[in-house]
């Protein structure tokens, strides 16, 4: 609400409400005579000492258009449902908001959202012809015979690459890399992750020059081989299925910390970067698919109302898009 409301230019001004004209009312007046204005302001009067409220004609006003009773139930059903969790039930004190989840179904479903998305984007790569899922082991402490490279298509699963890394330095590894220039230019990279488990297996480390720092963001000579940028990773979209979190009230999946337990890793990692890229190029078909499985201790599985509506998040987001 703004402080002040300034006058409109070219009508009357009145000064005090005992100056004006019968006849005049200002639009909240004809309110509670169940009328609208019907025609364009006649004049202003002052109010609160620096606000000018326009004035209409009374004889000009119209009746308010009013609800049927029909009507009037919908909208107070629609109110009362304003306090009820569309996930759980429960019926609050406070207005819940667009998304209309209580508090204690917020955390189940935010992480629900992101277990969603994940599987939105799975779908989109699977059926692009341009994705690919790269997998490379070329850190200095590897084996030797670790040191290679995989280029797997996503949609049909086809190998498009496997081959030794080369040491750092040497013409082996100059001509992988031109290589992977050529042949993920224009392409959808999925990696492996940045970093998970007991090694790193980010394709940087092909491209890394010794004592030069890390810079995250996209590489400026080689796209595929950015450190922590936004492009997909199959750490990132499976984390995002599985619902793994570090905390009960975190909303945000993540890689756990140590695997094994009841939380097996989902993909291969091997000493065979090819067996590793098909295995990375299964695990998104199925997230895809909808069978890769979930962790069993996953927020929304364990309160006990399943899965929220997203119905209105995918509404607001199309619309948003178009």
């Amino acid at each position: 609400m703004p402080r002040s409301i300034p006058p409109l230019p070219g009508l009357t001004r009145y000064t005090r409400w005992d100056l004006v004209p019968d006849g005049l009312y200002t639009k909240t007046q004809l309110d509670r005579q169940g009328l609208k204005p019907g025609s364009d302001p006649m004049g202003q009067v002052l109010y609160n000492g620096n606000s000018y409220a326009p004035l209409y004609l009374a004889a000009s006003a119209v009746p308010k258009r009013t609800c049927s009773p029909e009507q009037r139930a919908a909208l107070d059903r629609a109110r009362a449902l304003q306090y009820v969790c569309r996930r759980c039930g429960l019926s609050g004190d406070e207005p819940l908001g667009r998304g209309r989840w209580c508090a204690a179904c917020s955390v189940p479903a935010a992480l629900f959202t992101a277990h969603d998305q994940a599987q939105q984007l799975a779908r989109e790569l699977v059926t692009d012809q341009r994705a690919v899922v790269l997998a490379v082991d070329a850190e200095s402490g590897s084996l030797p015979g670790a040191q290679t490279v995989a280029v797997v298509g996503l949609r049909d699963r086809e190998l498009l690459f496997a081959g030794p890394a080369g040491a750092p330095g040497t013409v082996q590894r100059t001509d992988l890399v031109a290589r992977l220039d050529a042949l993920l230019a224009d392409r959808l990279v999925v990696k492996e992750t940045d970093s998970m488990g007991p090694s790193s297996r980010s394709p940087y480390a092909l491209v890394k020059e010794k004592g030069v720092p890390v810079a995250p963001g996209p590489h400026p000579l080689h796209p595929w081989a950015s450190v922590h940028s936004h492009d997909a990773s199959l750490g990132k979209i499976w984390a995002g299925w599985f619902g793994w979190t570090d905390h009960p009230s975190s909303t945000i999946p993540c890689l756990p910390w140590e695997w094994g337990g009841d939380v097996p890793l989902a993909w291969s990692r091997s000493l065979n970067l090819e067996t590793d890229a098909r295995s990375m190029t299964e695990v998104l078909h199925r997230i895809a698919d909808g069978t890769e499985p979930v962790w069993k201790n996953a927020a929304w599985l364990l309160d006990g109302h399943g899965e929220p509506d997203l119905i209105w998040i995918r509404t607001r987001q199309a619309g948003a898009g178009a």
